[in-house]
């Protein structure tokens, strides 16, 4: 069970936040994020990461992507990660932090696109996108010629919504061990 508080922001409007019922315990403990919102440049990030002309020219048309679709600017996660909106949440165990609502990371073998497998509805979109590999909760685009991109902007809308509208979890968190 996971308590969180969504909130998207948007530089000189008021924060859409909600929070839900349930409160983490308040002897818990607290840890962060390794992943935390930074100042640097999106764009500059793209340009000059270390991977192919044609994964660079992918970055920005998908950054420009899911920009359109989720309305939010772009903002640098950590070193390599581009987010669009951001949610709050706070795990019964304490445990509490912010996260990207829609995330992507051009790497040097594909571009990572982050929490894809999350909503309930993604499954039937992600078996019609097109050539990718996926883990538990990332997609792995070799580039964006080999997905449709009309499934890729429906799987990004639905994502955004969960993550900003659902009380979730990871999928990381809810794997057995």
């Amino acid at each position: 069970m996971v308590t969180k508080t969504n909130a998207t922001k948007t530089p000189g409007a008021a924060a859409n936040t909600r929070t839900a019922s349930k409160a983490a315990p308040k002897s818990a403990s607290k840890s962060t994020n390794k992943t935390a919102r930074t100042g640097a440049d999106p764009v500059e990030f793209i340009n000059t990461v270390d991977t192919t002309a044609t994964r660079r020219e992918d970055s920005h048309t998908l950054l420009a992507l899911m920009q359109a679709v989720t309305g939010q600017p772009p903002y640098m996660w950590g070193p390599s990660i581009i987010g669009f909106g951001e949610y709050h949440y706070t795990y019964t165990s304490g445990r509490e932090g912010d996260a990207p609502a829609v995330a992507f990371s051009p790497r040097k073998a594909n571009l990572v696109v982050y929490g894809l497998s999350y909503p309930p509805a993604a499954g039937p979109l992600l078996e019609k996108l097109g050539k990718f590999k996926a883990s538990v909760a990332c997609v792995y685009i070799t580039k964006l010629a080999d997905v449709d991109l009309k499934v890729l902007r429906e799987l990004i809308a639905l994502t955004y919504e969960h993550s900003t509208t659902t009380d979730i979890q990871s999928l990381q968190s809810r794997r057995k061990h």
